[in-house]
């Protein structure tokens, strides 16, 4: 896995980033972004979590079903991703880039 100078991760396979980004505009509409980790705060072990956020930065509510299938999509096409940190994928480009590189990138 290499990371790109903006801290994006790149994958192998280019197509794989997009076509799962087309895949998820559509099974939840009006998404920009989602967060997954395996650090769900509202779990005292590991458990897969995701948070969807519209383009305006407010999250969307999502059905347990929904956000789970969307995490699992977005690990397998990053399976070695260090996911006890969370990352967030944009829909836009097709990216995935660590959280705390993302919040860094919004202080500058």
């Amino acid at each position: 896995m290499l990371a790109t100078p903006s801290g994006n991760l790149a994958c192998a396979d280019d197509g794989r980033p997009r076509r799962l980004a087309a895949q998820l505009a559509d099974m939840i509409p009006g998404a920009a972004t989602i967060r997954v980790s395996l650090t769900d705060p509202a779990q005292t072990w590991l458990h897969l979590h995701a948070v969807v956020r519209d383009e305006a930065g407010r999250t969307k509510e999502l059905g347990r079903p929904t956000a789970r299938v969307a995490a699992r999509w977005i690990l397998r096409v990053w399976p070695e991703v260090d996911w006890m940190r969370p990352h967030t994928f944009r829909l836009a480009d097709a990216t995935l880039t660590r959280s705390d590189l993302v919040a860094a990138d919004r202080g500058r």
